[in-house]
């Protein structure tokens, strides 16, 4: 009973949010603002640390059109030598959102890695929501990935 309230009030929560998410077609294969990858977040560190941590201007890679920011030089490398290992899921869009066909932007705090992989999602609610499938999310998301780019 416990679990069915906790899915009903995460599911409201979660179509609030996605209600407020604005209609974008995404034009870009990274989730960027001023051509900075991910909000700013070094992708390393979400492996490295358990957690988000600021890039700097001084750590820098352009890949795959958008600039990376990272905390250290040693991140920037590992990164440059495997971006896909680090690189966050559907080019750091919302995963939650890609799997119900569509994009949305993301909050650095609201990540997970699952099977070895980075996933970003809007918020912690939504995040919440996701971890309740993330296997049958992941199936949905790859197969709108990256279709949805062009809605």
């Amino acid at each position: 009973m416990f679990i069915d309230r906790r899915r009903f009030l995460i599911a409201s929560i979660a179509g609030a949010a996605t209600l407020a998410w604005p209609a974008q077609a995404a034009q870009f294969k990274v989730f960027q603002r001023d051509g900075i990858a991910i909000n700013g977040i070094d992708p390393v560190a979400y492996f490295t640390e358990e957690r988000p941590v600021e890039g700097s201007e001084d750590f820098t890679l352009d890949w795959n059109s958008a600039i990376w920011l990272f905390a250290s030089a040693a991140n920037r490398d590992e990164f440059a030598a495997m971006p896909e290992k680090f690189a966050p899921q559907y080019g750091g869009y919302c995963a939650y959102a890609v799997a119900k066909g569509y994009t949305a932007s993301t909050d650095p705090k609201a990540w997970s890695i699952y099977e070895g992989k980075l996933y970003l999602n809007y918020s912690r609610p939504v995040r919440a929501l996701w971890a309740l499938d993330k296997t049958g999310y992941v199936l949905k998301a790859n197969n709108n990935w990256p279709k949805v780019l062009d809605q």
